[in-house]
């Protein structure tokens, strides 16, 4: 009885199972070990030759889940139908392309033909083995397998290639996936994919032939992709990514056309993976071709609102320049944007170029189509589903019915980012509407949260421990109001805040919003030893009201009012002496500031703002004069006055720099004010003083800058004493300014999804202007200087103090008269320093890091300008809080 079949080979893949494909009526071994699995590549059918006949009767054998007509239908064999080789080889073929069977064989008997066919397993799972840097729920949704499907060899060699293609995303080209096969009963099988990792692909070297004019640095920098070096350890631009690859090509063609390179092309760009697969060399091959300058340059304009000859004048190429293809670029997009000033949305702005290769000359002519005047049919936001979409809507400076305008679309473009509420580069896009005239305005936002709850401990430089927690709702209810709430407390403050933020009071453009606090300050000063010591206690009650309106786009005015119930102390049992303030403990400029003081103040802030966004911004610039009088009640009365601005431009490749400055200055309204020497003293209370240092200047201490009293005691050899108590009294002053230059850096992808934001800086500034302080005591005539005490003792056993007659232990010894006297320690000299207008100035390099521990800051100094009495300072950081 002839006997046709298909043969396999074995072995193919890797793939192994427990038995032998070709002896399917063997009973199946326990599945202990992994085997050879059938042959992945096409069936080879072996046939006698053998006339044509016909077929009497058609038998299955061997299914068990597919149906006898299933099968059979797979086939053209039909019972009466004359068959020949050919006709049963294209059955085998049939039934092996359906990828249901592991193996099929035909028996004829006189033209009863009998089909015999081993079904292919039912998958029970899919196992992942190795996998460390793609977990499984990355992978199982990628590939074809899946439990209770029918095991084929197509789709296991589809899943390799697959998880091989995720591995080479990821940039891991040594990746090896070895799938086999467990068999179990019941024709039951487990998938097994064994996943070698391997290592990330770097790019070794980057090699460029044919460039003349630039060197391959410069042109290395142009591009995505970098060397792998020990200092890009953040950047993900060192892993190799064919897509980066044509995008590199795409940023070489840029470059060289903004050169005036018009026929740079890249013949080739071939990347080679190293031996041990570890690594990429990729080598470009360039022509740079000739270099253009500009020939004949202007517009053309069928648009009655755009004038060519005035937009001529506004080009910023001219004749002779040398050809940049970026400028062209820029230009078009300036008068589209231009055209969308007067409603044109789709301006058909086209270059039309003139290349003279024998002058390399690139003439071009800006034609502007005709387009009709555009308005908007609608405001289209979609994805908000917290936020109501009110809150949305008023932030367009567009509604339905009013003519198009580009500047304002983007002013929309950047109020809606400035809410904080959505994600990052949200942008306005322009749709056609039903009409030619008619233009659609659509957003989608992605919400992310604005809610934050946070309880946290942590250390600061500045506070040591602190216990932090708060509440805070920036979007409260959906209706963009800002809810908060917070408790602080550290070593030198603690605080209750509560405060409400309404940004449109009853659908009004008008901010209303108002705050209560308590708060207690505990101000100190250094000892030599570095330690503190706690001066005064200012604790204060009290509540302010804001309100805001915008004067016009950019410009706002703010209203507060603010009423403080303050008392300043000091610890009697160190600075008090007979229940009375002693200035010779505590100082007269400490005794001068005690009391409890009510401040009752009005205050105004007049806001010019026009950065793209103000929580983080890119670009822009922004201005703010505030003006605060108290004396209307209460007991303190002065005007305050400051001034703040900022500029931020984008330097391209992600650098941004920051120019900030502001300064201040308050003026006492009490007139002359006498301490209770009679001596004429700073008519601004020491509370109310302007404060330099840590944080605002880094590379200084807390209070680190400007004028201070500076203790030193006087030792028993008469000299000045290096003690643990000597101290340093910061009194601030009434005029500061301070300046800020930073360069924020960009890093790589992985870096920035870390929240790391490295940045340079240069801090410059000063505060002063106090009148000089009644230093505390005049031994010797010299102000400033107090001999101390000493203990008298008599020949009968009899103590007394007595103030010393000099320094140290001879100012003691003309007063023993027949007993023994000593120096008590306690005589000391002071000295004013640092109440100079004179800049200071620092320099250095910090990192923002949103850890998940909270906000962490860290800074890097250098001090570079002082003055006599400045406390440096190096290294600060703060997590738990920010600064």
């Amino acid at each position: 009885m002839p006997l046709f079949m298909a043969g396999t080979a074995l072995g193919s893949m890797g793939l192994t199972s427990v038995a032998a494909a070709q002896a399917p009526r063997a009973p199946a071994r326990p599945a202990s070990k992994s085997a050879p699995a059938p042959s992945l590549t096409a069936p080879t059918v072996a046939l006698p030759a053998k006339p044509a006949g016909t077929i009497k009767g058609l038998v299955v054998t061997g299914n068990q889940r597919i149906e006898r007509d299933t099968v059979l239908s797979y086939t053209k064999l039909r019972i009466g139908d004359s068959y020949t080789q050919e006709t049963l080889d294209a059955a085998l073929k049939d039934l092996f392309g359906t990828e249901l069977f592991a193996d099929v064989k035909i028996r004829d008997d006189a033209g009863n033909l009998t089909i015999e066919v081993v079904e292919n397993p039912v998958i029970n799972r899919i196992v992942l083995e190795g996998n460390k840097r793609i977990k499984d729920e990355k992978i199982l949704p990628e590939i074809k397998m899946a439990p209770r499907q029918i095991y084929t060899r197509s789709k296991v060699r589809a899943d390799v290639a697959r998880i091989i293609e995720l591995y080479r995303r990821q940039g891991r080209f040594a990746a090896v996936v070895d799938p086999k096969l467990v068999k179990l009963d019941q024709n039951r099988v487990d998938i097994v994919y064994e996943i070698s990792e391997g290592p990330k692909s770097k790019v070794r070297q980057i090699n460029i032939i044919g460039n003349d004019h630039f060197g391959t640095g410069q042109l290395r920098g142009e591009m995505a992709t970098k060397q792998s070096r020990f200092f890009r350890v953040f950047s993900s631009g060192t892993t190799y990514d064919p897509d980066r690859l044509a995008y590199d090509q795409q940023k070489l063609r840029q470059f060289y056309l903004t050169q005036g390179y018009a026929d740079f092309r890249v013949v080739s760009a071939v990347a080679e993976l190293t031996p041990d697969k570890q690594d990429f060399i990729i080598t470009y091959v360039v022509e740079e071709g000739k270099r253009y300058k500009f020939g004949n340059v202007h517009v053309e304009s069928d648009l009655r609102d755009l004038n060519a000859d005035a937009l001529n004048k506004t080009l910023p190429m001219h004749k002779g320049d040398w050809y940049n293809a970026k400028l062209v670029e820029d230009t078009v997009d300036r008068i589209n944007e231009t055209a969308g000033l007067f409603g044109y949305a789709f301006a058909d702005v086209n270059p039309d170029f003139d290349r003279n290769k024998d002058a390399l000359t690139m003439g071009i002519t800006f034609r502007i189509g005709t387009a009709p005047r555009v308005y908007v049919e609608r405001v289209n936001i979609n994805g908000n589903t917290l936020t109501k979409d009110k809150v949305i809507r008023r932030e367009f400076r567009l509604a339905e019915g009013d003519a198009f305008n580009s500047f304002l679309v983007k002013r929309s473009q950047d109020r809606i980012n400035s809410l904080g509420f959505f994600q990052e580069k949200l942008t306005v896009e322009q749709k056609p509407g039903s009409a030619p005239d008619r233009i659609a305005l659509e957003t989608n936002v992605e919400e992310k949260s604005t809610g934050e709850l946070q309880l946290s401990a942590g250390f600061s430089s500045l506070e040591k421990f602190i216990v932090s927690a708060s509440i805070r709702q920036r979007n409260f209810r959906g209706m963009g109001q800002e809810l908060r709430t917070s408790v602080n407390y550290s070593a030198y403050s603690k605080s209750v805040e509560v405060g409400f933020t309404e940004p449109y009071f009853l659908d009004k453009n008008i901010a209303l919003g108002g705050d209560i606090f308590r708060r207690d300050y505990s101000s100190f000063n250094y000892l030599t030893d570095n330690t503190r010591n706690t001066t005064y206690q200012d604790v204060s009650t009290g509540f302010q009201v804001r309100a805001g309106v915008p004067l016009n786009e950019y410009l706002s005015l703010g209203l507060r009012y603010g009423l403080t119930f303050s008392n300043t102390t000091l610890d009697q049992a160190t600075y008090y002496t007979n229940g009375v303030c002693d200035p010779i403990k505590a100082g007269r400029y400490l005794c001068d500031a005690i009391g409890k003081r009510t401040t009752s103040s009005v205050g105004y802030s007049l806001i010019y703002d026009r950065r793209d966004n103000r929580i983080r911004p890119q670009r822009g610039f922004y201005a703010n004069l505030s003006q605060d009088v108290a004396g209307l009640g209460g007991d303190v009365r002065y005007i305050r006055t400051r001034l703040e601005g900022g500029q931020y431009v984008p330097l391209g490749h992600g650098f941004i720099f920051s120019l900030r400055g502001e300064g201040g200055y308050i003026k006492s309204l009490e007139g002359t004010r006498i301490d209770s020497t009679g001596a004429e003293v700073e008519p601004v209370r020491l509370t109310d003083r302007f404060f330099l240092g840590e944080p605002q200047m880094r590379g200084f201490d807390i209070r680190g800058v400007g004028p201070r009293v500076r203790r030193q005691y006087i030792g028993s050899d008469g000299s000045l004493t290096v003690a643990d108590n000597n101290s340093d009294d910061a009194l601030g002053g009434t005029v500061y300014y301070l300046a800020h230059a930073e360069v924020e850096i960009p890093l790589g992808a992985g870096a920035r999804e870390l929240g790391l934001r490295p940045s340079i800086f240069m801090d410059v500034g000063a505060v002063g202007g106090i009148k000089s302080p009644a230093l505390t005591g005049n031994d010797g005539g010299v102000p400033g200087q107090y001999y101390g005490t000493c203990t008298l003792t008599s020949a009968a056993g009899v103590s007394s103090v007595v103030n010393a007659v000099g320094k140290g232990q001879a100012g003691c010894d003309p007063l023993a008269a027949g007993g023994t006297a000593t120096y008590n320690g306690n005589g000391f000299q002071e000295k004013y320093l640092g109440d100079s207008l004179s800049p200071r100035l620092s320099v250095g390099f910090g990192v923002n890091w949103n850890s998940p521990f909270g906000p962490f800051r860290i800074d890097i100094a250098k001090a570079l300008l002082t003055q006599p009495g400045d406390d440096t300072k190096t290294i600060t950081f703060n997590i738990g809080t920010q600064f």
